[in-house]
């Protein structure tokens, strides 16, 4: 087939990549016309690190990614919360990259791959079907194509998925959360995603981050979970009083905050709810975040998409057509979407007694043997369903 990617972000490099390998002829359009690393930290797991074992990709990432062996979610007080080992269901542990490393790594291999041709400063808006195939139509309304099949893999905020087909419905959270980058010469932050909660108002994350997209020194990626109408007096506020209300949360934190100088370095993320019945139309596949994001209480977006990637590629080369690539999806994604619902609340919102719920319930949860290795199945993103047996990932 002829095919067109929407989006160099995840998703859609590992697609045109995988099925560019299968045969096809692939066009990847993106629309910033010199992308490059940006983000922070995200937590790579066995799912998506077995889609870049299968591109050839793992290695390279791996060396630059800090081993993330358990997950460890505790109080104010110190009574954990959580704590999921990886150990305990024998897949691969986490790995702790900067997104920067994932993107370099799989664009580099677009580059090199001589079945892609990329289209840069494309800024596509809208596909056109057409005789049985689809046009991508940019910005300037030139139409670029036919292709047989266009994949669209642009990101949360998608406009290119409102396809006539297709029922969308992406609503913006009104949580998100500040970030930010910090150095970890010595490697004290190895070894664990660690979060400390207060209610559900108040939640700091540091996740170890391996090397980088270009340094030879270990970093941490710290969030602070933050109502998006708050940033602003966030911001206006100044530094002193927020560093002190992280320090009492976590006297760890110490050595990272040292590093912000000014609030002008600590970035905004904010999230979106998307929800689809189904991700294909005729001559058309909507994968990733496109697709399917939510709020990264989970860690899977990344994951998710590679895995989209993955499981598309598949279907083609197993004879299916695109309604067999929803029903592979439904049950993977419909889990971790209501998850990531249910689970959103009890973490970040203005809800006492959701807190309150948390930290009697988890703790219990943690200590069975069956819903914790459930919890963790969850966390390594394996799981299709509360009675669905997981998904089989090996180390590779």
């Amino acid at each position: 087939m002829d095919v067109g990617v929407v989006g160099c972000g995840t998703a859609g490099p590992a697609a045109a990549l995988l099925l560019a390998r299968a045969g096809h002829r692939v066009t990847v359009y993106e629309r910033v016309a010199e992308p490059g690393p940006v983000g922070a930290g995200i937590l790579l797991q066995p799912t998506g690190q077995a889609v870049l074992a299968r591109l050839g990709l793992l290695e390279r990432v791996r060396a630059r990614a800090s081993p993330v062996e358990r997950l460890l979610c505790q109080r104010v007080s110190g009574r954990p919360v959580v704590d999921l080992r990886y150990d305990e269901i024998g897949t691969p542990v986490g790995l702790g990259i900067h997104r920067g490393v994932l993107f370099e790594a799989l664009f580099a291999a677009l580059r090199a791959e001589p079945g892609v041709a990329l289209e840069l400063g494309c800024d596509a808006l809208r596909t056109e079907e057409a005789g049985g195939r689809r046009w991508v139509v940019d910005a300037a309304g030139a139409r670029r194509g036919p292709h047989d099949l266009v994949v669209v893999a642009d990101g949360a905020d998608s406009a290119i998925r409102l396809l006539p087909e297709l029922r969308v419905r992406a609503d913006r959270n009104r949580w998100g959360a500040l970030w930010f980058v910090a150095r970890d010469p010595d490697g004290a932050f190895g070894g664990r995603l660690f979060q400390v909660v207060d209610g559900a108002q108040r939640m700091l994350g540091l996740l170890p981050t391996g090397l980088g997209p270009r340094g030879a020194q270990p970093i941490v990626s710290l969030f602070w979970s933050i109502r998006a109408d708050r940033v602003d007096s966030w911001r206006a506020g100044g530094l002193s009083g927020w560093k002190d209300e992280v320090l009492a949360m976590a006297p760890a934190a110490a050595p990272v905050l040292a590093q912000i100088e000014s609030p002008a370095q600590v970035l905004f993320a904010g999230y979106r709810d998307v929800r689809m019945r189904r991700w294909h139309a005729a001559g058309a596949v909507v994968l990733g975040d496109a697709a399917h994001a939510t709020s990264p209480q989970l860690g899977q977006g990344a994951n998710l998409a590679l895995w989209d990637a993955l499981v598309l590629a598949d279907t083609l080369a197993a004879g299916g057509d695109l309604a067999a690539y929803s029903r592979a999806r439904r049950a993977h994604l419909r889990y971790y979407q209501l998850a990531a619902r249910w689970l959103t609340p009890l973490f970040q919102s203005d809800s006492r007694f959701a807190g309150w719920l948390r930290d009697r319930c988890l703790p219990l949860f943690n200590r069975i043997g069956p819903t914790r290795r459930m919890m963790t199945a969850t966390m390594a993103g394996i799981r299709r369903g509360l009675l669905r047996c997981s998904i089989r990932v090996t180390d590779p």
